[in-house]
């Protein structure tokens, strides 16, 4: 709206800023007369630009009382070597309102945090009246977030994402870096976090790793949900959402044969006959999955895989048999090795490269942990 349709305080006035085409008019004629149908729009118009107006002064309101938690918790931590009883007790709270969007449920959520399911409720009680709104849409079950509760969420993440890594980043100053680096990596790209994991426990011996195999969507998720410091997934295929991504290598396609299995003896093949020989894949839950299949499908083939698994090693397996075949990433081909029985030819036509790197949250700054792990990941792109 322009100035002249603004309130006092700022607000637009939805007397001034409705357009005059749906403010009522006898003039006009149809079907339904101007004069009957103008009241009905202006009365539905003014009362959407109210509810707009209403839910834009209750965003409003939540930023700042969020910001007024984070003052609270980061004053304390200004004048005090640790939170105080209030301060810890709020960040508690946000803690618990994490678990609660993590695991959907209250007892399962309640019992991840070491307390008892009616403590849990109490507590989330409580931060819906220090905010003054309802978080949580509560029937015989968790039903999920009011738009304030979503709205909370996101600050809640913030809040516990910054206070875990300053309080890493003050003890990496007093006895180097250490903690658990938590890692989750699509399963095509597991066999290189090793190029990654051991140069970096060589200059941090203090820091310890769990590297987890999941899929892009769970990678992402576990990541917005601070259940782990970065993830290993594609990153120029599907969007990465609210991460920041630092590549790693290009992802190429062989063909994962026998010698002496039906096209074992070429130097390349072309998508389109692989998609005629019997061939064991990914699930389709999996990211490497769709783009195989959207390959396949390019070159008029049917994706009917003999046999499916969301593990490496069983498709891998089977390859040794002689009597299957997979498409398996270049990297992870040559982690398995190549013996006299087994081949990777290189697939053509098209010659698909997908990126593939590092994501991490987009904060700044970093978690160390995460920033030395990024760190290593450039040492390691200019190796190749």
């Amino acid at each position: 709206p322009s100035m002249a349709e603004l309130s006092n305080d700022g607000t637009a006035n939805p007397a001034r800023s409705v357009p005059a085409l749906i403010r009522p008019s006898a003039s006009a004629s149809g079907t339904v007369s101007a004069a009957r149908r103008g009241p009905r729009l202006w009365s539905r118009s003014r009362a959407w630009l109210w509810e707009i107006m209403f839910l834009s002064g209750k965003r409003r309101e939540i930023n700042n009382r969020c910001r007024a938690l984070a003052l609270t918790i980061t004053t304390a931590i200004r004048h005090h070597a640790t939170l105080g009883t209030g301060a810890q007790a709020i960040l508690d709270k946000l803690e618990y309102l994490i678990a609660l969007a993590r695991e959907q449920n209250f007892g399962r959520a309640a019992e991840v945090c070491g307390v008892t399911q009616p403590s849990f409720s109490a507590a989330i009680r409580a931060l819906e009246e220090k905010m003054g709104v309802p978080l949580v849409i509560r029937r015989s079950r968790f039903q999920g977030f009011t738009p304030e509760g979503a709205r909370v969420l996101e600050w809640a993440r913030r809040i516990t994402g910054d206070i875990h890594a300053m309080r890493d980043d003050v003890n990496s100053l007093k006895r180097g870096l250490n903690g658990l680096l938590r890692i989750a990596a699509i399963p095509t790209a597991l066999a290189t976090i090793a190029e990654l994991t051991t140069p970096y426990r060589a200059r941090h011996p203090l820091v310890r790793f769990s590297v987890l195999s999941c899929t892009s969507s769970e990678v992402l998720q576990r990541l917005h949900n601070q259940e782990i410091e970065a993830g290993i997934t594609y990153l120029d295929n599907e969007p990465i959402g609210k991460a920041r991504g630092i590549p790693l290598y290009e992802e190429r396609y062989m063909l994962l044969t026998s010698a002496q299995a039906p096209l074992g003896e070429r130097a390349r093949v072309t998508w389109a006959e692989i998609g005629k020989i019997p061939l064991c894949l990914l699930t389709p839950d999996m990211q490497n999955r769709r783009i195989i299949n959207r390959l396949l499908n390019n070159a008029g083939q049917i994706v009917e895989p003999t046999l499916e698994s969301n593990s490496i090693v069983v498709l891998v397996s089977h390859v040794q048999t002689g009597r299957w075949a997979c498409v398996m990433p270049e990297k992870l081909a040559q982690v398995f090795g190549l013996t006299a029985k087994l081949r990777a030819i290189p697939i053509v036509e098209p010659e698909e490269v997908r990126k593939v790197g590092l994501v991490v949250l987009e904060r700044d700054p970093l978690s160390p942990l995460a920033a030395a792990l990024i760190a290593e990941a450039a040492r390691l792109r200019q190796k190749q």
